[in-house]
């Protein structure tokens, strides 16, 4: 291996050599040409035995292992229908033919909303459809006819998503809304200087707590290839360092190049 540095005639080559010579000691220094227009540091067997061996890329997952994971993980629960009503939860009402009634309200710190007419509602612990069939029965007890009342969640603050590794800012996000993966990745900085983007992981419990786990492209999500996929309240999402860029960060050979670059 040889690192090439090239010099005028005001002869700093020497000045080069015994520097690189004193801050990295070499069991074997070559000089040449000789005119000193260049010289070659060439490495002896003890000092490349040090170097870091190659990386390779992981063998891709069989189609089959896919497909398995993709399986496992669409079986765990991510429909938002069966999440449950908590504090400071953005709702929004709409009642047919009943422009007053129309509203987006926001529940209080112990899980009500007060509407016209009804009055307060406990909210909190209810699923959507269960607050909305509170609200037609209320509302269908003294004051409209078979009222038409849709209800939706606008901002889910009392989900969460966890984002950690190679990421600006890992910390543990609110879901507000109907979230994917990119953007989860977005709100929490975007990738790192030495993160792996080809293998970022998503971690999702089942109904019984068991975490199950499959692997993402983000790379090709952003190019169109991969379905975006959502992401839901209790994910873990975990982007990985990349070995060789790290490696290359932490190996003799960079700590060399540092050194003796002139131009850093």
């Amino acid at each position: 291996m040889k690192i090439m540095a090239i010099a005028g005639r005001s002869g700093r080559v020497g000045v080069f050599v015994a520097v690189c010579a004193t801050l990295c000691p070499l069991p074997s220094l070559a000089v040449d040409p000789a005119d000193g227009s260049a010289v070659s540091l060439k490495m002896s067997g003890a000092l490349e035995a040090t170097r870091p061996a190659p990386v390779t890329a992981p063998p891709p997952a069989s189609p089959a292992a896919m497909v398995a994971s993709a399986a496992l993980l669409s079986a765990l629960p991510t429909n938002l229908r069966d999440y449950r009503i908590g504090p400071d939860d953005l709702i929004e009402i709409q009642v047919f033919g009943v422009e007053q009634l129309t509203r987006t309200v926001r529940v209080n710190s112990r899980g009500q909303v007060s509407l016209p007419l009804v009055g307060t509602l406990q909210f909190g612990g209810l699923t959507s459809n269960e607050a909305e069939a509170m609200l037609v029965r209320k509302l269908g007890e003294s004051y409209l006819q078979d009222p038409q009342v849709s209800l939706f969640i606008k901002e889910y603050t009392s989900q969460r998503v966890t984002i950690e590794g190679a990421v600006n800012k890992p910390g543990v996000y609110p879901l507000r809304g109907p979230t994917t993966l990119l953007q989860s990745l977005a709100v929490a900085g975007g990738q790192a200087n030495l993160s792996d983007m080809t293998e970022v992981m998503l971690f999702r419990a089942d109904n019984s707590g068991k975490r199950a786990a499959i692997t993402y492209d983000v790379d090709r999500i952003r190019a169109g290839e991969l379905e975006d996929p959502a992401v839901v309240n209790d994910d873990l999402i975990v982007v990985k360092r990349s070995k060789a860029r790290v490696i290359f960060k932490d190996s003799i050979l960079r700590d060399l190049i540092d050194t003796v670059n002139p131009f850093r």
